[in-house]
């Protein structure tokens, strides 16, 4: 049964995705911004990873006559978190609700104790 997430994590799986991504961060930009934001790489590729970026819905591109604008949109990412990560938000809140009672109940346990020497 094949996840219905796995164009955005197949995304974000690349280094120069999450970078293009954190570029759109700062505001929609156009294509030409965004190839020359990769001199090392050919406009080709650049293309290529946009392609993915919008197949998965984490860039969204829109016509101004001949400019391409591309935006970041973030919905995709929240499904992600939503998904996967919440699900283990409560193990680590309970975890670290346990660590935190252990920690303060210890200073209390040794003012209890005897000490046999006295």
């Amino acid at each position: 049964m094949a996840d219905n997430l796995d164009p955005i994590w197949k995304a974000l799986g690349d280094a120069t995705r999450r970078e293009i991504l954190d570029f759109l961060r700062g505001g929609p930009k156009t294509t030409t911004q965004i190839v020359e934001r990769f001199p090392h790489l050919s406009r080709f590729a650049v293309m290529k990873h946009l392609d993915i970026l919008r197949e998965s819905k984490l860039v969204e591109t829109r016509s101004e006559g001949r400019r391409r604008i591309n935006s970041l949109n973030a919905a995709p990412i929240r499904q992600i978190a939503e998904r996967w990560i919440s699900k283990f938000d409560a193990v680590w809140s309970n975890t670290l609700l346990r660590v935190k009672e252990d920690a303060e109940a210890k200073p209390a346990r040794r003012g209890t104790k005897t000490n046999p020497s006295s």
